[in-house]
């Protein structure tokens, strides 16, 4: 599916400059527009400045094709470079342990060989659905610009020769967005690098976003709190955004983000704003008088996934045992085609509350990764009016519908926030300030979840 953006009027297309002239640049741009009489005004937009980190695609498309198990940041290491001189070995190319536009394009082609005939393992089906072709490039940015002019820094750490950073500038006007006559426009600055070259100028990077103005980062890859080039921004950032989606180790990506929210740095996870939908109809359901007791009684919780990710689950199962007071006192995992987590709660009162989260394999993979498909609150107590089942599609009802029990079940489905564009979810977080409190409170809870994971 294509994003659809406003028209953009084109300023200044991407233009090669040195680092310490970016601002003299972009300065000249708006220079040339501010006293133009006869044709087109335009002034730079004073909103906010938007830091992108975008990795290029060759961390994701080795993991996807089996050379590569580590983090997908960006950085060099070693497992990256191991994984390069596999992959240029398997096809035949010249050993270097770089990458090259060569090896990129192999990589590709091969990626979509093996998708189109099925032969990815269920490992490398998960790689390939954190790597997202579509968000690759400037459209995002142009849906983000085109709804909220600003600043634009897009960070873009390669894994071939360090030969220090090259540096763009351009400028885009939509032409909806006018200040009486005068066009509201959004500035572009790329920086193409090594991780260790974008590191080392990193006060530079910081001194490009603008003063006075709240900024945001978007860190597109796992995150790495001991990264110098992620500290630096997460400190001069107002919101680091993340995709839980997206991590290529989910519990131990989860474990970090728990550690940054507890060192006080503002987090928004665009797969915790896909439970959105989840929520509000749990919620719902127990609104009517006569069911809000009830939801007392509950004391099954069954939650089915798309297999691969358990961020989101984990996260909804955090949710609702934050809201209602239960804390987790046990955990067994069952690995096999489910991949089983069996969390077992206590409420303070000598009650019990066991959960299943259920990790389904499906041949029609999901956009997002770890989507929720169906889920079941419900009761020991057959005289408790609290079973309720939502489910984002026929199969998935039909499998919660078939787990059986006494109890009459209200069932809800749920239109999944899947379809929802990545820069919908963006522009919706961009336009909100502070640190979503439910969020803190269900992390808080995935953490002694995972906790309790790593001593069973």
């Amino acid at each position: 599916m294509t994003t659809q953006t406003p028209p953009l009027v084109s300023l200044q297309d991407p233009k090669d400059v040195s680092i310490d002239v970016i601002e003299a640049e972009l300065a000249n741009i708006w220079q040339s527009y501010s006293d133009n009489e006869d044709g087109m005004a335009a002034t730079r937009a004073t909103t906010f400045t938007f830091v992108v980190y975008e990795p290029e695609p060759t961390q994701h498309l080795l993991a996807t094709l089996g050379f590569y198990t580590g983090p997908v940041d960006g950085i060099a290491g070693p497992r990256t470079i191991a994984a390069i001189k596999s992959a240029q070995k398997a096809y035949e190319m010249e050993v270097t342990g770089k990458s090259n536009p060569a090896l990129l394009d192999k990589l590709k082609a091969e990626f979509e060989k093996a998708k189109a005939e099925g032969h990815l393992t269920d490992v490398q089906q998960r790689a390939s659905q954190q790597y997202t072709p579509d968000l690759e490039g400037t459209g995002i940015a142009d849906t983000i610009a085109s709804a909220n002019p600003c600043r634009i820094i897009t960070l873009c750490p390669t894994v071939g020769e360090d030969n220090g950073v090259k540096a763009q500038v351009s400028a885009y006007c939509p032409i909806n967005k006018r200040s009486q006559h005068t066009l509201v426009c959004c500035e572009y600055i790329t920086l193409h690098g090594t991780a260790e070259a974008l590191e080392r100028i990193g006060g530079i990077i910081s001194e490009l976003t603008i003063s006075g103005l709240p900024t945001f980062i978007w860190w597109k890859a796992d995150p790495d709190p001991e990264y110098g080039l992620f500290k630096r921004l997460e400190s001069h950032g107002d919101t680091m955004i993340i995709d839980s989606s997206i991590f290529s180790d989910p519990e131990g990506d989860l474990s970090r983000t728990v550690q940054m929210l507890v060192n006080d740095v503002s987090l928004a996870d665009l797969n915790w704003a896909r439970l959105g939908a989840w929520q509000e109809l749990t919620a719902a359901a127990f609104d009517p008088p006569e069911r809000r007791d009830a939801v007392k009684e509950i004391d099954r919780v069954t939650i089915d996934y798309e297999k691969g990710n358990p961020a989101q689950a984990l996260m909804f199962l955090g949710w609702i045992a934050g809201r209602l007071k239960w804390k987790p006192v046990g955990y067994e995992y069952e690995s096999g085609d489910y991949d089983i987590r069996r969390v077992k709660f206590s409420n303070g009162e000598n009650k019990f509350i066991e959960a299943e989260l259920a990790g389904v394999p499906l041949t029609d993979w999901g956009e997002v990764l770890g989507d929720l498909i169906s889920l079941k609150l419900s009761s020991t107590n057959l005289q408790a009016d609290c079973c309720t089942v939502l489910c984002s599609g026929t199969t998935g009802c039909m499998r919660m519908e078939a787990s059986g029990g006494a109890q009459a079940c209200r069932i809800e489905q749920v239109t999944s926030l899947a379809d929802q564009k990545t820069d919908q979810l963006l522009s919706k977080q961009l336009q909100r300030w502070g640190q979503d409190v439910l969020y803190v409170e269900s992390m808080e809870v995935v953490d002694q979840i995972l906790k309790l994971a790593s001593q069973s």
